[in-house]
């Protein structure tokens, strides 16, 4: 299920930390992206439960999800950044779990298994001391 959330996003940008001289010490390059999971409109009532409980280590006490990007030289390019981190951030978080299908060991593998257990229960046992009785 694929949700864009570039709607519902708020920005703020700041100075980005590192290297690169005069462009990161004056201008604000680095953005974050918050994301209300409990006031938006395009999740329903399931979807938002999930995502709180999914994601409860990443959203911070108001219930904001919260991502940022300072990995490129301009605010845009930080912007749209935030704007796939989060796309992916809740996709994945909202895509349901496979179903494990047991399956039972073959034939073939339990013979070896048993075949396995029998030779190192034969090499164990001539380790023992041998007892000669007269």
């Amino acid at each position: 299920m694929k949700i864009d959330v570039r709607a519902e996003l708020d920005f703020k940008t700041f100075r980005s930390g590192g290297k690169g001289g005069q462009n990161v010490n004056k201008v604000e390059t680095a953005a974050e992206g918050s994301f209300n999971v409990n006031a938006s409109v395009l999740l329903s009532d399931a979807q938002k439960e999930l995502l709180s409980r999914k994601l409860a280590n990443r959203i911070n006490s108001e219930g904001f999800l919260q991502v940022r990007s300072q990995e490129h030289r301009t605010q845009l390019a930080n912007k749209e950044e935030v704007i796939k981190k989060m796309n992916v951030l809740i996709g994945q978080a909202l895509m349901k779990k496979k179903a494990r299908i047991e399956t039972r060991p073959s034939k073939a593998s339990k013979e070896r298994r048993i075949e396995k257990k029998k030779k190192t229960s034969e090499n164990k046992s001539q380790r023992r001391k041998i007892r000669y009785t007269d």
